[in-house]
């Protein structure tokens, strides 16, 4: 398995929408479970949206209704819908895989693999 790679980030004004990518850089099968985090200056990383084994989703409040993660299993790829985009979504959006099955489906520690994120900036 190589590494995970994200896509699709980028400058949006308030209200619009974006979809970020995550694949593997080796094209390998995706983890059946993972999540999406964000991490502004200054503050802690969050997490916004997984998918687990099961393919049960989990959404923070911040992001409820309005983003939606999903998987392409024949293309590999893990995406989240990001729409009515808010300066307070402005982050590192990172794609996290291999879950250990002993943390919160949104806790980073349940991950071990990470990329090295997309930037996300809403602006008002």
């Amino acid at each position: 398995r190589g590494k995970l790679v994200e896509s699709g980030g980028g400058s949006v004004q308030a209200g619009g929408s974006l979809t970020l990518s995550c694949r593997d850089s080796d094209d390998s099968f995706l983890s059946p479970c993972m999540a999406w985090f964000r991490q502004a200056p200054g503050k802690e990383r969050e997490g916004v949206a997984s998918v687990d084994i099961d393919d049960s989703l989990y959404y923070a409040d911040s992001v409820k209704g309005r983003f939606t993660i999903s998987k392409d299993n024949d293309k590999n790829t893990l995406y989240l819908q990001m729409n009515s985009l808010k300066p307070e979504d402005t982050a590192m959006y990172t794609c996290a895989a291999e879950c250990f099955g002993d943390y919160d489906q949104l806790s980073a520690y349940e991950y071990k693999d990470w990329g090295q994120g997309t930037q996300v900036t809403v602006s008002s």
